[in-house]
């Protein structure tokens, strides 16, 4: 897997949108399901890999960055729509930053939290990726 932005279906109604992620939409089932919100100007939240949970991330309100690093290089990608989600698989470093006020992102796990999976020292994670 590498990271894709995902598109969702979008059902406009003049009495407002509605999108669904359905099974079918993501490459693994997901088992955890968690959002970050109230999440102080300046501040960061990541700043960690997995070995082997992948997420989707979703901006359901506001915006956020994503910085991701392969292990050689690092690309940011901007959530900022509620139909449209980043697919992160295992291996990738990520550190999420720049919330917007009322920023929240939803996150969708393929696996239970297990502290062990989390690479959390980028030094670590360079090792990791050789």
């Amino acid at each position: 897997m590498m990271i894709k932005r995902i598109k969702l279906p979008k059902i406009e109604d003049r009495r407002g949108n509605l999108s669904v992620l359905e099974k079918d939409i993501l490459p693994f089932e997901f088992k955890r399901v968690y959002y970050l919100y109230d999440v102080p100007s300046g501040a960061s939240r990541g700043g960690h890999a997995h070995r082997e949970q992948s997420e989707f991330l979703i901006a359901l309100s506001g915006s956020f960055d994503v910085l991701i690093h392969d292990g050689t290089k690092k690309q940011t990608y901007t959530l900022n729509k509620p139909d449209e989600g980043l697919l992160i698989p295992n291996g990738y470093w990520r550190e999420l930053d720049n919330f917007s006020s009322g920023g929240i992102c939803l996150v969708l796990a393929s696996a239970v939290f297990v502290e062990a999976d989390y690479i959390r020292d980028f030094a670590e994670f360079l090792q990791f990726k050789k």
